[in-house]
């Protein structure tokens, strides 16, 4: 099993960095997302007693479950039996049925996450990997293990399509975990503390009187660029749509000092 190396943390760091959502999947990723942070208290309440992030657990929902409170996290049994596929015969203690709750708490628990401290992106990106298996990354190191990166341009095919039968041309259609946590980053669900890759100063328009405009209902030319630029500075993440809205504008603020022309917040 790979430890969290300095390479392996600058790995995981420059592929979420530099991440992109596929088109195709942007409107799925988004309803996902959204989903995931409309059940935010509920996560919490599994989340906050073992210290680890609600989003965490919400992504782990969404890549074992498919978001349903009907079924174990583990694996996405259903919750009126104990779990018949790996890990099978969870949880050990308790009466079928089983609240998602109760469940949560065993598939976390089962899984040391009350002992994990690292929830950089880095760690996070580790421990999902970890849990899925180290199998891509062992014997197929030219393919970005699905799990993570499926949706986006860190992945184009190549998968297991059953336990120990491998495929170059197969495709995942399923979300990548990865793909979820970036959109969630850029909505602001993500404490991005970890991100540091250093800004390099390029063709950002800085002055007050810059012709880029607060305007979240369009997409303003060079919109995109500045987008891109910002997402570059510690702890900014942007969905580059080139709509300059609140995110965008509070983002502009953090770099430059002051909000987008046209903000209201600026007045």
């Amino acid at each position: 099993m790979p430890t969290l190396s300095a390479a392996l943390r600058a790995e995981y760091q420059q592929l979420f960095d530099t991440c992109q959502i596929n088109p195709d999947n942007a409107s799925v990723v988004d309803k996902l997302a959204n989903q995931i942070m409309g059940s935010q208290a509920r996560y919490s309440s599994v989340a906050d007693p073992m210290g680890v992030p609600w989003y965490v657990v919400g992504v782990i929902h969404a890549m074992e479950a498919g978001l349903d409170f009907k079924c174990h996290l583990h694996n996405g049994d259903p919750l009126t039996r104990r779990t018949v596929n790996v890990p099978a015969g969870r949880p050990k203690t308790g009466q079928p049925p089983f609240s998602w709750e109760d469940s949560a708490t065993d598939a976390l628990t089962l899984d040391r996450y009350p002992q994990w401290t690292d929830w950089s992106i880095p760690g996070i990106l580790f421990k999902w990997e970890s849990y899925n298996g180290w199998g891509y990354r062992t014997y197929h190191p030219e393919v970005k293990s699905p799990y993570l990166w499926a949706s986006t341009n860190q992945y184009k095919c190549g998968k297991y399509v059953k336990d120990g039968i491998w495929s170059p041309t197969a495709v995942s259609k399923q979300i990548g975990a990865a793909a979820l946590l970036r959109r969630l980053a850029e909505k602001g669900a993500v404490d991005a503390a970890s991100h540091t890759n250093e800004p390099k100063l390029a063709d950002a328009v800085a002055a007050p009187g810059a012709a880029l405009r607060y305007n979240p209902k369009v997409v303003a030319p060079g919109g995109i660029a500045l987008q891109h630029f910002l997402n570059q500075f510690p702890g900014i993440f942007l969905r580059e749509d080139g709509k300059l809205g609140e995110l965008t504008s509070s983002a502009y603020k953090q770099v430059f000092g002051h909000y987008l022309q046209g903000d209201p917040r600026a007045a």
